[in-house]
């Protein structure tokens, strides 16, 4: 489902009655689709109308599975698949007894959230009840209240449009804009006709507002705080000039991960400050990357060494019984991969986040970039194998290597893939950019070219 009042009304009844529920990336279509609603063995699957055509792609392997398909309709005429609309109206109003979720307690799965990790289709991360618990007070930490409008524009299948925006606007009583997508060019008018007072970003978005031509009332509006994480600092400056003097609490945070960080201060282009009382709760630190072997740096005792202030480093974050790494479901060999053994002693044990992050002299904390096999475009972490896998489907392509490129003015990095044709095999453009058709609608090819010996095809989202 994408972002509807139905998504907020049908989480919340599932919520209540203890049921976890994966929030499936609106996009996705075929084989990630299945990948993605099997890796978590869910039994139902409740689908928004205008998705019918993407389930009906994959209903003879749900129907397989025993799956109950809901469609948010009062009727649907494809076999299998039950109108969701009419059983509601058709349900009792009488209270639901206790015992639905009498067996639910701090540890059960509450959401499980899908994320590009380092190889292969995308990972269910788990967020338990507690973890859901504590993201209630990332608003209200911020000073945000229920006297507050908050504009969500941001997919609500992710963590930032989830957790930070609905769930945190359920715990400050806050009044949300819902914004079925993110629009550059009428985002102002909407925060001036519902008098926004709060907005929540990706760097992208941010750099999108800055792009749109400049107006007589850029400054006319009641926002006083942006929330959110990845402005770059030169649009963070564009943005205050332009729309005036507004709060940006920057933010660093991962879905899986057991550490995040605010700027509370608003030093332009850090994503926190150094605090010695949470690095006391939550213990991490950085330590020196090598980039090219794609590890940390190791003594000659075999433990990490410590980047110094000013150099960057891989965060790397202590898993204690209050920041623990749940991990992702069903993958454990993916759980191993972000767990960081024997870092400043012997037998201790790590979260790594997979984030380059710098320290300055002033104890202000920077993003610098990603490592690994996974890259950021336009607020989505895209895992290169997933990307391999699919475009060497064809059957033509020995080879798929893709890779994240810097764009200059752009946030993240947009994918490139160098391929290598098998022998004797012709290319076939329609057909070898149509594999692209079971990634996520989000990533499309957009030029082609050839070079000596191979072929590269360059596409983003």
């Amino acid at each position: 489902m994408g972002n509807e009042p139905a998504f907020v009304s049908t989480w919340l009844a599932l919520a209540k009655l203890g049921s976890p529920v994966a929030l499936l990336n609106s996009n996705i279509r075929s084989k990630s689709l299945l990948h993605c609603f099997s890796c978590c063995k869910a039994t139902v699957l409740i689908a928004a109308p205008e998705l019918r055509n993407a389930v009906e792609d994959v209903l003879s392997s749900l129907t397989e599975r025993g799956t109950t398909i809901l469609l948010m309709s009062k009727h649907c005429d494809t076999p299998g698949i039950q109108g969701f609309s009419a059983l509601v109206e058709n349900a009792s109003d009488a209270p639901l007894p206790r015992s639905l979720r009498g067996h639910i307690t701090y540890k059960s799965p509450a959401v499980y959230i899908y994320t590009s990790g380092t190889t292969g289709l995308p990972k269910a991360a788990v967020l338990n009840q507690n973890r859901l618990l504590s993201a209630l007070a990332v608003l209200s930490s911020n000073g945000i209240t229920s006297k507050d409008v908050f504009y969500l524009n941001l997919p609500l299948y992710h963590t930032a449009g989830f957790i930070v925006g609905f769930i945190g606007c359920i715990e400050t009583g806050s009044t949300i804009i819902l914004k079925k997508k993110f629009s550059a060019s009428q985002f102002w008018d909407d925060c001036r006709k519902y008098n926004v007072t709060v907005i929540q970003y990706i760097g992208e978005v941010m750099r999108y507002l800055c792009s749109t031509p400049k107006r007589d009332n850029d400054k006319e509006h009641k926002v006083r705080l942006a929330i959110g994480n990845g402005i770059r600092a030169e649009v963070w400056r564009e943005f205050l000039n332009r729309f005036g003097n507004i709060q940006v609490r920057e933010f660093y945070a991962s879905t899986e991960g057991n550490v995040g960080f605010v700027n509370y201060v608003g030093k332009i282009g850090a994503v926190g400050r150094v605090n010695f009382f949470y690095r006391k709760l939550f213990p991490y630190t950085l330590v020196k990357y090598d980039t090219e072997r794609d590890e940390p740096v190791r003594d000659a005792n075999g433990l990490c060494i410590e980047a110094l202030k000013g150099e960057t480093g891989l965060l790397v974050s202590k898993i204690t019984d209050i920041a623990p790494f749940l991990g992702y479901v069903q993958n454990e060999e993916q759980n191993e991969r972000k767990r960081l053994r024997n870092v400043l002693k012997k037998g201790d044990l790590y979260f790594n986040t997979g984030d380059l992050l710098k320290i300055d002299h002033d104890n202000f904390i920077y993003f610098q970039d990603r490592v690994g096999d996974t890259f950021r475009w336009k607020g989505e972490n895209v895992a290169t194998t997933e990307v391999s896998d699919i475009l060497t489907l064809s059957g033509r392509l020995q080879e798929a290597n893709v890779y994240g490129v810097q764009v200059p003015g752009h946030e993240g990095r947009i994918g490139m893939a160098a391929v290598t044709l098998k022998k004797d095999a012709r290319v076939r453009w329609e057909e070898d950019v149509s594999a692209c058709g079971q990634l996520p609608a989000v990533i499309c090819t957009t030029s082609l070219h050839k070079d000596t010996g191979c072929i590269g095809s360059n596409w983003d989202f």
